[in-house]
């Protein structure tokens, strides 16, 4: 709908308009426009059309928004705390992991491995059923929040200078960045349930969690190796139903 409204406002206005315009701000500029033949007009009502589908469906966005907000907050996740990840993004990481423990008697599997930056790491039935690609959706939660970082002042961009400096190219620093950043990812998802066995979900956090926002950034302590975890059983981490 937005590239629609954004070609038709190319055509009503001259020098057009931007791409990621609000239905808000071609509100406005359709408030400014007045065209005189039929083409205009009907381009012009057209757009007007969009504009009211739009203001409808960000109002869904931002009730569903609240909802999903209301559901997270239930389950004592702090995936929200961390930077560059919106409500849907600690959603779609507590229903594509599912259950954190790590097998007994081995290191925790981190979230991405190593020589695939979007390869989900979990035990279970689902694991056998992932594609080499790995999951698109953690992957795509991942590079929200790397792209985030790289739009801000934040110490993820300040690692992607860094890693860029010693030579790598920007994709190999794209990598790079969204591994750390899922250390990060899967310490908190840890740290959440490790705390939800004392507390329970929506329990007080705890002094040590790794959810913070400074902790949301690639410089906190983040090896390649595989991240130590608790050695107990973990319940699992699951959305409450909507009512």
């Amino acid at each position: 709908m937005v590239s629609q409204l954004h070609h038709l406002l190319l055509e009503l206005i001259p020098g057009g308009a931007k791409k990621d315009l609000s239905a808000a701000q071609a509100k406005k500029l359709l408030a400014t426009v007045r065209p005189r033949d039929v083409a205009g007009k009907a381009r012009r009502r057209v757009a007007a059309e969009l504009v009211a589908d739009l203001e409808r469906i960000y109002a869904r966005k931002k009730a569903a928004n609240k909802e999903l907000s209301q559901l997270l907050a239930a389950t004592g996740t702090t995936l929200t705390g961390l930077h560059g990840i919106g409500p849907s993004g600690p959603a779609r990481l507590l229903v594509e992991v599912g259950d954190i423990t790590p097998v007994p008697g081995q290191q925790p599997l981190r979230l991405m491995d190593r020589d695939r930056a979007d390869r989900r790491l979990v035990r279970g039935p689902r694991a056998a059923s992932l594609s080499r690609g790995g999951n698109r959706q953690i992957n795509r939660v991942l590079n929200i929040m790397a792209t985030v970082q790289l739009r801000n002042p934040t110490e993820g961009h300040a690692f992607f200078d860094r890693t860029k400096a010693r030579g790598k190219t920007s994709n190999e620093a794209m990598r790079l960045l969204k591994r750390r950043l899922s250390d990060i990812v899967f310490r908190t998802m840890l740290a959440d349930a490790a705390r939800q066995m004392t507390t329970g979900p929506g329990g007080q956090q705890g002094d040590d969690s790794d959810s913070s926002a400074a902790g949301s950034q690639p410089h906190t302590s983040s090896s390649d190796k595989p991240l130590p975890g608790p050695a107990t059983t973990h319940p699992r981490t699951a959305l409450p139903a909507a009512s």
